[in-house]
């Protein structure tokens, strides 16, 4: 009694989550020996099979029901002569005398100690009390091995050693009494199922002092504050958007308005004409290049495109060359002669041209001036 009270006390001044009712629940089965402690004339070891199921109320302390059964060796009609049936504490003397980190460890002992009701199915090869029916206590140790990374599962060793207390000189004698007990030895497997805080044993919580916890409690006020600002915000920009979306409705609704709008910009062409075969301006085509070249200075902003054109006689790639050729020659004149800049020129050669119904006309070169405005 007092070491659970101490592992109960133990454990409770530790923080850990998963310690609601249907947490830290575990199933285990065990196979082994018993033998008679004395007088082992009595029988011969016999095998035993158990089943335990185990609630662990904290890191140090914890509650199971063990049943386990014994093979026939006896007279008995039943290929199970016994079955002991307990109510066992059990403490971690791991956890009880050293902190828990959280974590089981790898090895841990636990001590076992519990009274049970047996049933003799024939005659006791181990205690005195043949009758059908007794009490019994058992004492014992569970060396534990928890294994893999969740310790999920734990493998055990269980020395133990089981009394029979029902047999006195009189019937209703209850005593502890060596000859009248057996030696167990077992090992089992155990599953701790899933608990509420995801894990498969107890956790540990961080501990906040009153200073974090104020601290905590001020930023989350001004969280409210903030979300409260922005939820001003959201409603004066909702307001927003249905103004506007006001607005879209009635400018959809509104009869079109139709503007009339005359391009009133005129632009230029001068023309200079050449003779046939020849790219060089005539001196008295100098005044068509000069009107061309008035009116780029006049107007910084205005550019001039001059197109070159040929006569159909001759080849098409004599007369490829001869529009390129006379086009460049009314630009070279613009440029060395009249200083503009070749930036404000392009000169291109257009073949033999077709804009005049006399064939001799179309060998000319076409200025048009655009004012860029």
């Amino acid at each position: 009694m007092f070491l659970l009270g101490a592992a109960t006390l133990t454990a409770g001044a530790q923080c850990v989550e998963g310690h609601k009712f249907l947490d830290n629940w575990s199933v285990g089965l065990m196979g082994g020996a018993e033998n008679p402690t004395t007088r082992s004339y009595f029988g011969h070891t016999r095998g035993v099979l158990g089943v335990e199921l185990t609630k662990q109320i904290t890191p140090a302390f914890g509650l199971g029901v063990e049943t386990v059964a014994g093979f026939n060796t006896t007279g008995s009609y039943t290929a199970v002569d016994n079955l002991n049936t307990s109510l066992l504490g059990k403490v971690n003397f791991s956890n009880l005398f050293w902190a828990y980190t959280g974590t089981p460890r790898l090895f841990e002992v636990e001590g076992v100690v519990g009274v049970g009701f047996s049933h003799f199915f024939g005659e006791s090869p181990c205690y005195e009390a043949a009758s059908g029916n007794a009490l019994t206590s058992k004492f014992g140790l569970n060396f534990n091995f928890n294994l893999g990374q969740e310790k999920a599962w734990t493998v055990a060793l269980k020395p133990a050693i089981v009394y029979g207390l029902e047999g006195g000189q009189k019937a209703t004698d209850v005593q502890y009494n060596v000859n009248n007990s057996v030696l167990e030895l077992t090992a089992g497997v155990v599953y701790h199922f899933r608990s509420s805080n995801h894990k498969h044993h107890f956790t540990l919580l961080k501990a906040y002092d009153q200073a974090e916890v104020d601290a905590l409690n001020a930023k989350v006020n001004d969280l409210r504050g903030m979300l409260a600002d922005r939820d001003r915000e959201l409603r004066e920009k909702e307001a927003e958007v249905r103004g506007l979306q006001q607005e879209l409705n009635d400018c959809r609704n509104r009869q079109p308005v139709v503007q009339r709008v005359v391009n009133t910009r005129q632009t230029m062409e001068s023309v200079i004409t050449f003779r046939q075969g020849k790219s060089t301006v005539d001196a008295s085509q100098q005044p068509n290049v000069e009107r061309v070249a008035t009116y780029l200075k006049n107007h910084p902003e205005a550019k001039v495109v001059i197109k070159g054109y040929a006569s159909p006689e001759g080849s098409a790639e004599v007369n490829a060359r001869l529009a390129r050729e006379r086009a460049e020659a009314v630009k070279d004149i613009l440029v060395k002669k009249y200083r503009i800049s070749s930036s404000r020129i392009t000169a291109e050669g257009q073949g033999v041209g077709n804009l005049f119904s006399e064939p001799d006309w179309n060998r000319v070169s076409i200025c048009t001036l655009d004012e860029g405005r």
